[in-house]
């Protein structure tokens, strides 16, 4: 990877996430592009997983190879290690030697067995109730000097930018959607009181008043009676078309 400084991650990462549908993509995207960066910074192949927490059970969302992924979930299943610990405290944690760190001796000899030596866990609050976390692995101890702890909190501070534009993104998203499902109903709903209202030649409130009847005897939702009977007489569905 060229060198990187200034806003260049976060330019990066946005672009990934521009280009990406869905959530893991983009988490994986960023999983590489931190791996690829604290590697440089280290002089080192260095592997990572994104954790993500909700409702507080963290779990493993992507990685920058499957074996970052099988490393993840290794903490997951011993339940405890440095990146579930910077996630319960939102500030980074660092094994510096698995030989030598006493704090999870099962982790640490999990992980000594899979040839990894070093480990660093950074924290990113996305917003109220979810956070997440990179998680870094190294295959050798004392990799992550201050230099390349630097570094790993750097691109860390740029995927929190990132992260939260990506949950305002998909939250405008949805009010879209929302906005356009209650559309969709209400031209239903319209269009249902019109036709009533043509055949028994009756007011507004009046049909409206047979389609309530006639949802609650089928016990059905108002939307889809009125879009059921649009339907049957027209013979195609019903949409409301947004300029």
């Amino acid at each position: 990877m060229s060198n990187s400084s200034g806003s260049e991650p976060a330019e990066l990462l946005q672009s990934i996430l521009v280009g990406t549908e869905d959530a893991t993509e983009f988490l994986s995207g960023l999983s590489k592009l931190a791996a690829a960066a604290v590697s440089e910074a280290a002089g080192d192949e260095i592997e990572c997983a994104v954790t993500v927490k909700l409702r507080r059970k963290p779990s493993t969302a992507a990685g920058s190879s499957e074996r970052a992924i099988e490393l993840d979930e290794l903490e997951q299943a011993v339940g405890d290690g440095p990146c579930i610990k910077a996630l319960r405290d939102m500030s980074p944690v660092i094994i510096d030697d698995v030989a030598s760190d006493q704090r999870w001796p099962e982790l640490s000899r999990k992980f000594a067995e899979a040839g990894v030596y070093s480990s660093l866990g950074v924290p990113l609050e996305i917003s109220e109730g979810a956070s997440a976390a990179l998680n870094f692995f190294a295959s050798k101890p004392g990799v992550f000097t201050p230099n390349v702890y630097d570094k790993a909190l750097g691109f860390a501070a740029a995927a929190h930018s990132t992260l939260q534009l990506s949950v305002r993104i998909k939250s405008a998203e949805h009010r879209a959607e929302d906005l356009e499902a209650a559309m969709e109903s209400r031209t239903a709903i319209n269009l249902a009181c019109g036709v009533i209202m043509a055949q028994n030649r009756c007011s507004q409130s009046e049909a409206m008043e047979i389609l309530t009847k006639v949802s609650s005897n089928r016990n059905r939702k108002l939307r889809d009676v009125a879009t059921e009977l649009i339907e049957q007489l027209s013979g195609t569905s019903i949409h409301t078309h947004f300029e």
